[in-house]
């Protein structure tokens, strides 16, 4: 039905996990927007078939792989979107506006701790770095901080998660050029050498 299934994120890949089970493990060509993603679907072995990926754009935003997703050969393609409902938009347009059926469905959202020890609260705000890996998480932290007064660095996972929280006016934001879990720590060891002022090692 679908000629691709497009995951941007390892809960998306989870999620989508339990629904290919209850199908029964049907055909599926998916396309996921980088490494960490991927290795969600590289840990699924079943009756000795694993799901293939046949596409990972050359940078892992949803914007590049909205841009470099391949057309077939089969006139509109139909693209599956599962995605969290607080996701933005942005790759949905971006394949539409190339020819691209997209059908999103919200299969999970991510809310806001109710209650943070306060104890807990104030060490994570004296920390002198904040690591974050989404656009939401940069908004629960700019909800629990005092953006004017805060000195510490945000380190983000990638530039979306980095133009989120410099729109939400924190004025110290470090990130890989290539989003992932080695370009995000490497950003972590940059954030906190500007904060401390010494060479850091991982």
């Amino acid at each position: 039905m679908f000629d691709w299934i497009v995951i941007t994120s390892p809960e998306a890949a989870s999620v989508f996990l339990d629904g290919w089970r209850k199908a029964g493990f049907p055909e599926a060509r998916l396309a996921v927007v980088g490494v960490g993603t991927g290795q969600v679907f590289e840990k699924v072995e079943l009756e000795n078939t694993k799901l293939s990926i046949d596409f990972v754009p050359s940078k892992a935003n949803a914007k590049i792989l909205a841009e470099e997703l391949p057309k077939l050969l089969n006139g509109r393609e139909k693209v599956l979107y599962p995605a969290s409902a607080k996701a933005s938009n942005e790759l949905e347009m971006g394949l539409s506006a190339r020819g691209f059926e997209v059908i999103r469905l919200n299969t999970y959202s991510t809310e806001a701790v109710k209650f943070i020890d306060s104890s807990i609260l104030e060490i994570a705000i004296s920390s002198p770095v904040v690591a974050l890996a989404s656009p939401t998480a940069v908004r629960a932290w700019v909800d629990v901080i005092d953006v004017s007064t805060w000195s510490g660095a945000a380190a983000c996972i990638g530039q979306t998660s980095a133009v989120a929280a410099q729109k939400a006016g924190l004025k110290r934001v470090f990130y890989p050029e290539n989003p992932g879990i080695e370009g995000w720590l490497q950003s972590i060891i940059e954030a906190l050498e500007e904060t401390q002022g010494s060479k850091v090692t991982a």
